[in-house]
């Protein structure tokens, strides 16, 4: 039993079981963020946990959202052990190391120079000052390539849904995404990258590592090399997660811990803990610092370029509904980082990622699309899942206004196009969007008409209005609306609650 346990207890193992447990909470948490099995449990943890996202929010916002100071648990850790998180806790690094292992069956000489340090490994740190530029200015832009809210947007809005078009076994109904292909053909990008560079994203363009990489070099504990017992053998590169160059003077900036260098080597020259007498030296973070900044200086060209264009947040967008409890656009960009767990979450999927409904700035943040669904009138989930506070979490009284003090939470306003509209067009009986309209009184009323058809006859009809002040922009009359390939009745963004300026305008 001891030299079983000998034998098959090693760092490496330990490691890799500890791997994956976290990824399978990871997507045990992620299919119970589902409007089914959503109770109390803590889903957005993993967002929380990056120190990326918390780092980010505090500059933009000036403010760290209660859920974020979990972050701690990762940045506390790395000071003392190091770069643990990218192989022990990361789902998405854990991921590319399993598609990685499966995509690279090659002979030993080949993994030593594929696991080799590359200069081309600096990019994510170059990456990381554009992000925190531009996060500095108030543009949260990190949600794009932050590992844990890349791999849930993923998830959510591309891999769950073709599992469940396989199997059937995940949603009621097939979810379908605007954009989706696109978030679709990024992962598999990312993923195929793994074939040509073993942990393509984590050595190239993770920018969380590249900030625990940082990190790293201030820790007490580290992967140290005897050079007193080092034979040169070169065996510690071979699996070598990081690409870190073990065999020599260890960039311990890049060293995951992934402890398969301990385990490989034969002479026990390489140990993990504090340095002993011969251990050899560590090289420092490998940047240039014109390309850092260079980086710098792009991410202050970049945010008034994404902000130039007409759909940018400075002016109002039609199209850009934001979902109930949403803080006003360049406070909400400000916050959003593009994880998608609202749309994970909403019922019916009417909240989709936009691209380009709010600018560059914007991409892949939550709109309402009312064709593809409707917001529940009595739900409030998608503030309940929100890691950083960017659509704030209201209860049923507050979003429709059931307190006698409380105004409902108004996120549009629904309008007719008559040239559309049945009753109007087309002197046809038509009774849905009344029918379904949720607020009490109902938002929309009738007008009883008679109308002298074309053979001179007369039909009384009931034309529909919208009442704008109890109109909340449910977007229920659009999605239900029995005109199918361009409703009669439309909801845009005019009059939102967090808005003080996109108003309509009414003479008293």
């Amino acid at each position: 039993m001891n030299s079983f346990l000998k034998k098959h207890l090693t760092l490496s193992n330990v490691r890799r079981i500890y791997g994956f447990f976290f990824f399978i909470l990871f997507i045990a948490l992620l299919i119970v963020t589902n409007f089914k099995h959503l109770k109390g449990y803590e889903t957005s943890i993993f967002l929380e946990l990056s120190p990326l996202v918390a780092f980010t929010s505090l500059l933009t916002g000036w403010t760290l959202y209660h859920g974020l100071i979990l972050s701690l648990l990762i940045i506390m850790p790395t000071l003392i052990f190091g770069r643990f998180f990218c192989s022990w806790v990361c789902p998405m690094g854990i991921l590319n190391q399993w598609v990685s292992h499966i995509f690279n069956k090659r002979r030993a000489i080949d993994d030593y120079s594929v696991n080799s340090y590359r200069t081309i490994y600096r990019f994510k740190y170059y990456l990381l000052a554009v992000l925190l530029v531009l996060a500095s200015l108030g543009a949260m832009q990190a949600g794009l390539f932050d590992p844990i809210a890349f791999l849930t947007r993923s998830f959510s809005i591309s891999v769950l849904p073709s599992i469940n078009a396989i199997t059937g076994g995940i949603y009621v109904v097939q979810p379908i995404y605007t954009g989706g292909i696109a978030i679709s053909l990024v992962f598999i990008a990312v993923m195929a990258a793994n074939r040509f560079l073993t942990r393509f994203w984590c050595r190239v363009l993770c920018p969380l590592g590249a900030g625990l990489g940082f990190l790293s070099t201030f820790s007490m504990l580290r992967i140290r090399r005897d050079v007193n017992k080092c034979t040169d053998c070169q065996k510690c590169m071979r699996y070598c997660h990081g690409g870190c160059d073990p065999q020599s003077y260890l960039r311990v900036s890049e060293c995951h811990l992934c402890m398969t260098c301990i385990d490989q080597c034969p002479t026990n020259a390489i140990h993990y803990g504090l340095p002993v007498p011969g251990s050899a030296q560590h090289t420092p973070v490998d940047v240039n610092r014109r390309r850092l900044i260079e980086a710098a200086v792009t991410g202050i060209i970049l945010l008034p370029m994404m902000r130039s264009s007409l759909t940018a947040a400075s002016q109002p967008q039609p199209s850009a509904i934001r979902p109930p409890g949403s803080l006003p656009e360049r406070d909400f960009l400000s916050r959003c980082i593009k994880c998608c767990e609202c749309m994970r979450v909403c019922p019916t999927r009417v909240l989709q990622p936009a691209i380009f409904e709010g600018g560059l700035e914007a991409l892949w943040t939550p709109i309402l699309v009312n064709q593809v669904g409707y917001c529940e009138y009595n739900c409030v989930l998608c503030g309940h899942v929100c890691p950083t506070g960017a659509i704030m979490p209201l209860t049923v009284e507050k979003k429709i206004g059931r307190l006698p003090e409380v105004k409902p939470t108004k996120i549009g306003t629904a309008f007719y196009d008559r040239g559309r509209c049945l009753p109007w067009a087309m002197n046809t009986d038509c009774i849905v969007c009344e029918e379904v309209c949720p607020t009490s009184p109902k938002a929309i009323w009738f007008e009883d008409v008679e109308v002298r058809l074309r053979d001179g006859g007369i039909k009384k009809l009931k034309r529909p209005f919208v009442d704008t002040k109890l109109c909340v922009g449910c977007g229920i009359c659009e999605n239900k609306c029995p005109v199918h390939d361009r409703p009669a009745v439309r909801v845009t963004s005019i009059g939102e609650t967090r808005s003080t300026t996109n108003q309509m305008i009414l003479k008293q």
